[in-house]
């Protein structure tokens, strides 16, 4: 599996957490949702924590199915 990138959270000073993902918005955090994101960002891989929040996961067989006869 390939590493996520492109990933970038920024904390708001109401304390909602917005997490991007190549400059458009993937998931918005409030509350304690928020809290226990970043308790967790802080504390392991923050790209891989910020695309397993957002669900927007990364097998790396993309291209192989993109270039498949069936979906073409």
């Amino acid at each position: 599996m390939a590493k996520p990138f492109g990933f970038v959270h920024t904390e708001r000073a109401d304390g909602t957490v917005v997490i991007t993902h190549r400059g458009r918005t993937a998931g918005t955090l409030r509350g304690d949702r928020a809290a226990a994101f970043l308790a967790e960002v802080t504390a392991g891989d923050a790209q891989l924590v910020m695309a397993r929040w957002t669900g927007a996961y990364k097998f790396g067989n993309e291209r192989a199915a993109r270039n498949h006869p069936r979906n073409r």
